[in-house]
């Protein structure tokens, strides 16, 4: 096989270079220049794969939700299933960091969807990325509810309330916070992991 051959068409160098874009600042604003000179591509061929911005955000986020995450703690069954989501909510807040970092994340959060209106497309960013935070956190409870490990039902809501807490995590993070932050961090994803692990009757 030539080396040509193996070189990624049009569409996906597009999706790979804003998944890149993303994956660097979810804050990114793909506009169709940007996403274009990224995947150095014409804007012309972006439109010719992708009408609106709107269905490239939905490609691409769609596309990110399939993705397995190497060493997935949820699949180390030498943990207890409690264990296995904490270790996977801290993957999520790893990605914030902590100080300048998480201030820094924050603001850029501020800027982009709060500091003013955001655009229809600026909006649908953020409702696209939000939903794949919760199809991620949905995924590691299906495993928890085959395995038998937490009763079955509500995985949506529960993925709402845990995603929830990370956010309120997330912010405390960014700001002044005291010496004992990462004990009562714990505490709190433990105490939302049981809850979110128990019987689940709300209708």
């Amino acid at each position: 096989m030539s080396d040509q051959a193996k070189e990624p068409g049009t569409r996906d160098k597009i999706l790979i270079a804003a998944a890149t874009m993303l994956g660097e600042d979810p804050t990114a604003r793909l506009s169709v220049r940007a996403v274009a000179a990224r995947a150095q591509v014409s804007t012309g061929s972006l439109r010719h794969f992708f009408p609106t911005q709107r269905e490239l955000i939905d490609t691409v986020v769609a596309g990110m939700n399939v993705l397995d995450i190497p060493d997935d703690p949820i699949n180390d069954q030498a943990l207890s299933p409690a264990e296995r989501l904490l270790a996977c909510l801290r993957l999520i807040l790893a990605q914030v960091g902590v100080g300048e970092r998480a201030r820094q994340q924050w603001g850029a959060l501020y800027d982009a969807y709060v500091a003013s209106p955001p655009s229809d497309d600026e909006a649908a960013t953020y409702r696209a990325l939000e939903r794949m935070g919760r199809y991620r956190i949905e995924r590691w409870l299906a495993v928890l509810v085959e395995d038998g490990a937490i009763p079955a039902g509500g995985i949506e809501r529960r993925a709402r309330f845990l995603a929830t807490v990370l956010t309120g995590l997330m912010t405390e993070r960014a700001l002044p916070a005291e010496p004992l932050r990462i004990e009562t961090e714990t505490e709190t994803l433990r105490l939302a992991i049981h809850a979110a692990t128990t019987a689940w009757t709300m209708s």
